[in-house]
């Protein structure tokens, strides 16, 4: 049976090094007979502000309609976003706000006891930082990474085992030969997450 991997691209820019990144991660994937769904957060047609927090419902816009149900048939999600003031961009932040919500990622039954909706996924972290990597890491605490993978998706039920990370930076200094090697890395990566468990 072929894997469903799910490519999630946080950046609003389609020339963006993120947009090349998912296309290279896309190609190995199908390689490994993946089946891709793809979703630029940039593209989509919604208003990134969850205006009642939870006491209030809002209506789902189409596009997040879609997205939801990409989601639930992922068995592997990709996120792809560029590293802004230590996070992701708001447009990312308002889409993981108006989808990630109670129901359709986590529950919780008549006890408050809490169920995990994503809990037999994996998922995959990818970042683009124009800092180096070591301040990312050892300086800064890998933020954008910490929210993402233990704030967000270990608490929709996606073991912190099964999320892994991919960092490149620092992208305003980097030439064509190094992006290119950093493409043809993704598309390696994405053949061999693709044959994984299919």
């Amino acid at each position: 049976m072929a894997k469903n991997i799910l490519i999630i691209n946080g950046h609003p820019d389609k020339e963006s090094l993120n947009y090349a990144i998912s296309n290279a991660y896309e190609r190995g994937a199908e390689k490994s007979g993946a089946t891709i769904e793809k979703i630029d957060i940039g593209e989509l047609n919604f208003d990134l502000n969850l205006k009642f927090g939870y006491k209030k419902s809002m209506e789902l816009e189409p596009d997040l309609q879609d997205s939801i149900e990409k989601i639930k048939r992922a068995n592997h999600i990709v996120f792809i976003h560029p590293l802004w003031w230590g996070s992701y961009p708001a447009i990312m932040k308002g889409f993981i706000d108006r989808v990630f919500l109670p129901d359709i990622a986590f529950s919780y039954d008549k006890n408050n006891k809490r169920e995990m909706l994503f809990r037999n996924k994996s998922a995959r972290i990818i970042v683009t930082m124009d800092q180096p990597i070591w301040y990312y890491k050892f300086i800064c605490r890998s933020p954008s990474i910490k929210q993402l993978k233990t704030i967000t998706l270990a608490f929709c039920g996606i073991k912190a085992k099964n999320i892994k990370s991919t960092l490149f930076g620092s992208i305003s200094n980097s030439t064509q030969q190094k992006r290119n090697m950093w493409l043809s890395h993704m598309e390696k990566l994405g053949s061999i997450e693709a044959a994984i468990n299919k």
